[in-house]
């Protein structure tokens, strides 16, 4: 008899013969169905004109997706195979997405340049001045391109001596915004560079994707080295334009605008030097006419230290006469306080006080004296009266309190009572335990 397969068996044989031949691959389709459950996965269906498949992706996975998924839209998804046992299908489990298509890359773009315009990164005060005469200009672009070579024939002929960092990057392909991101890094890592330049010629959405990519707006947004953004033509706009610290229309331009013409510096160097030995020449001889103009206005100084001298002397004499006045002044008050100091002296003022203390002293004494008297009379009297109705003393005179056992309830009539009952007896002194024989009538 032939081998007989149970159908989970059948179901982990192919689930291993799927998810063993396809362990990662990438496959395009259009997203519908699209469900976003509590768990805070993505559920959907990809399709296209003949065939669909379910697919999900896992929330930790959405962090990688720079763009928001939505019903219609044409993805390329990076994903692998996988055989859910209990109802025998099979399904993508998504890790990657790249929007495809004109359409959804004009979505993708729109959503992330509302996303980063709302955190900030487009804020002009985040902008970072771009140097006038900068040592080194970094280039971040292709290296085989026709836009280094105008780059250098632009900085050369205008400014030769200016030297060129380059840092050569794919520019177009899933892979060239990883390059472009570590390319700005090392540049800041590397520190010698002034300014970036991010360079790219023309090209349709999808040639330039990597430019709209979150990660090269973020590392552009954080990058401590100006960033001037030449990616397309002059009507092309990326999200690295809007981050960058200045956007040039064309790698051309950009060129250009960090770097100034030689010649016409060392011409404007001339104009101001002149200007400036003019200036020099103008205020010396201003000095001049204002130092001999003050010159004929300036008094002999030995008439001016004379009369000087002689208001010194006024002012020493009028300050002597002041001083002795005001000593013989205060001399005359400070005698005049001594004495009535003397009049007002306290020590008498201080023996009536103790007088009058020493007197409220035994008052106060023999007040206490006789309250405390008055009191322990008033107490004698409570405790006999206390001592008389205590039940203590009524036991004393041959008295006893007889409680139910083991209620505790104090018997006042016989008939509480049957025999065979246990009784407790309390006595002056002590108490016994005893069993009720036979009831007497009262």
């Amino acid at each position: 008899m032939k081998e007989v397969l149970s159908v989970t068996e059948l179901t982990l044989r192919i689930k291993f013969l799927l998810e063993s031949s396809f362990e990662t691959f990438w496959v395009e389709g259009e997203i519908s169905n699209l469900r976003r459950p509590g768990s805070g996965h993505i559920y959907f269906t990809l399709k296209d004109e003949k065939s669909q498949v379910r697919a999900v992706i896992f929330r930790p996975a959405l962090k990688s997706i720079r763009f928001d998924l939505e019903d219609g839209m044409q993805v390329i998804l990076r994903a692998r195979l996988n055989v859910y046992e209990p109802r025998g299908e099979y399904q993508l489990i998504a890790d990657a997405a790249e929007p495809k298509g004109l359409g959804a890359l004009q979505k993708a773009f729109e959503q992330l340049k509302i996303r980063l315009q709302e955190e900030g990164l487009f804020d002009p005060v985040h902008k970072k001045p771009i140097p006038f005469l900068p040592r080194k200009i970094g280039v971040i672009t292709s290296p085989s391109g026709a836009v280094i070579r105008d780059i250098l024939t632009i900085t050369r002929r205008r400014f030769p001596s200016i030297d060129i960092l380059i840092a050569p990057v794919r520019v177009q392909g899933m892979e060239a915004s990883q390059e472009i991101v570590e390319a700005i890094a090392d540049m800041n890592a590397h520190g010698k560079a002034d300014v970036i330049i991010l360079a790219r010629g023309g090209g349709s959405l999808e040639d330039l994707a990597p430019f709209n990519d979150e990660r090269v707006a973020r590392a552009i947004f954080n990058s401590r080295i100006p960033v001037i953004s030449a990616v397309g033509h002059e009507i092309d706009f990326t999200i690295a334009d809007f981050v960058a610290d200045l956007r040039a229309p064309t790698p051309s331009a950009a060129a250009e605008l960090v770097v100034p013409i030689r010649r016409e510096l060392r011409d404007s160097l001339n104009d101001l030097r002149q200007r400036m030995n003019r200036c020099c020449a103008r205020f010396v001889e201003s000095a001049r006419e204002r130092t001999a103009l003050l010159g004929e206005r300036l008094r002999d100084p030995r008439r001016v230290i004379a009369d000087l001298r002689l208001r010194l002397d006024d002012c020493s004499g009028r300050l002597s006469t002041a001083l002795s006045a005001g000593i013989a002044f205060r001399k005359t008050g400070l005698q005049n306080l001594r004495a009535h100091i003397r009049l007002l002296s306290p020590a008498l003022k201080i023996r009536e006080k103790l007088f009058v203390l020493e007197n409220l002293h035994k008052n106060v004494v023999a007040a206490f004296l006789r309250n405390l008297e008055s009191l322990r009379k008033r107490l004698d009297s409570d405790m006999t009266v206390l001592d008389s109705l205590s039940p203590l003393s009524v036991l004393r005179r041959g008295y006893s309190i007889v409680r139910k056992h083991p209620e505790g309830v104090i018997i006042k009539d016989a008939a509480a009572v049957v025999p065979g009952d246990d009784v407790a007896v309390k006595l002056s002194l002590g108490g016994f335990r005893a069993k009720v024989v036979k009831i007497e009538e009262g």
